[in-house]
This record gives C-alpha cells, structure tokens and sequence, in this order.
C-alpha cells in the first residue's frame, strides 16, 4: 500500500460507524464537499471523485443484507465490484465469505479498502484496475453497491455482471433507484431506509433495495437434421 495515499485517507476521514452498518467502521469524510472540491481541483487530472470516502445508499443496504444474511456468501469466493471504501467487501469477509476480491478502479479507493479492512480485522485481496473490460474469475457471488448512477457507468457493468451470471455466478446489486438501473433483469430481495449524507444526496434518507440479477435466456442452438 503506498503510504502517501494511507496517509491522504487518513488525513481526510475519520474512522467512525457506518450509520445502517453500525456494527462496521470506516475512514469517512466528515465534510464531504471539501473533500470533493479537492480531488476535483488539484488531484483533478490524477484522481477520479472521492467515492471510498462515503458510505453510499446501495452499498450500506448490500452490506447490511449481507451481514442479516450470511449464508449468502458464506464460504464462497466473492467478487466486489468498483468497492470504493471496501463496505459491502468488509461485509462479506463479515458474514464468512471464503475469500472477497475488492477491485477499484481509483488508486486512493485501493488504500482506502486496505485501511477499513485493517480496522474491521478482515482480510481482502484488493486489486486496483477496470475489471470491466474482463471478467469475474472464480468467483461464485458477485457484488455491487451503487454502481448504476451514470448511463457510461451503468451499460459496461451491465454487461460485466450479465456475463458473469450466464456464467453461473450469483450477481447481487445494491440501489437507492439510480434512474440506470435495468429494474426490468432485477428480482428484489430486500429493501432498506438509509441514512445518507445531505450534502451528497440532498435528503437525509434514500430508500434502497437490494437485488438479484436474473441470468441471461440461452436460446437453444438449432442442429441441421
């Protein structure tokens, strides 16, 4: 872990209970839009925006089903996708999951997730790079909390985690109804009134579900008789 990016983390959170996940604990930004004027300022041709120093809607409802439910993922290999503060990944490592890559595209998300492990005992294999353009691997369940909050963002991990259910994975999905999210592939299995941050989301509680994604139909290949 590079210690100039351990060292901005800590510099600009405080370690402090997740507010739907009280029994976890992450580096937050006590005041999120100085944190989020800086990285678009002077870290702006280096750094994509601060996501690792918030507990967002979908991933605080994707971790909390997880820890309510960990048969879940328990002793399973699982894939947490664009992780950004580690929460839904530090969660499956909770609930007893075999082993949780947490993978990110933002170098500071990468030392963030490494310190909220560190300070919630679990261990993570972290990987910082775009995933999306590859696949899931052997993992068995895939996770991902808020991902669907732009149209670019959303039709590309679409079509990561489509292939990874017709590849047999179990893909789970955390979301406050981002107006991306294909509701129509989704079956609900759980839904949560979370406290947010006003500042990011201009009201103080966002109703968030979790989902499941329904595999993709195989059409039959046709044999010439």
């Amino acid at each position: 872990m590079s210690a100039d990016l351990s060292d901005f983390v800590r510099a600009h959170t405080r370690l402090t209970p997740v507010a739907h996940v009280p029994e976890l604990r992450l580096h937050q930004a006590a005041e999120p839009i100085g944190l989020w004027e800086l990285t678009e300022g002077e870290f702006r041709s280096e750094q994509p925006p601060p996501f690792w120093a918030f507990a967002w809607a979908g991933g605080q409802a994707l971790a909390r089903y997880l820890l309510d439910r960990p048969e879940t993922v328990a002793g399973l290999r699982v894939l947490d996708l664009a992780t950004g503060s580690g929460l839904v990944a530090v969660a499956a490592a909770r609930a007893g999951a075999a082993v949780v890559r947490a993978v990110d595209l933002d170098p500071v998300a990468g030392a963030a997730t490494r310190l909220n492990a560190a300070a919630n005992d679990v261990r993570l294999d972290v990987t910082v790079g775009d995933l999306l353009d590859g696949d899931h691997g052997d993992a068995e369940v895939v996770l991902a909390g808020d991902v669907f909050y732009s149209a670019a963002m959303a039709a590309r991990v679409l079509r990561f985690l489509l292939t990874a259910a017709a590849d047999g994975a179990r893909v789970l999905v955390g979301d406050p109804d981002r107006a991306f999210l294909p509701r129509e592939r989704f079956t609900e299995l759980g839904s949560y009134d979370v406290p947010v941050p006003p500042a990011l989301e201009s009201v103080r509680v966002r109703h968030t579900r979790v989902w499941q994604l329904r595999p993709p139909v195989r059409r039959p290949t046709r044999t010439l008789a």
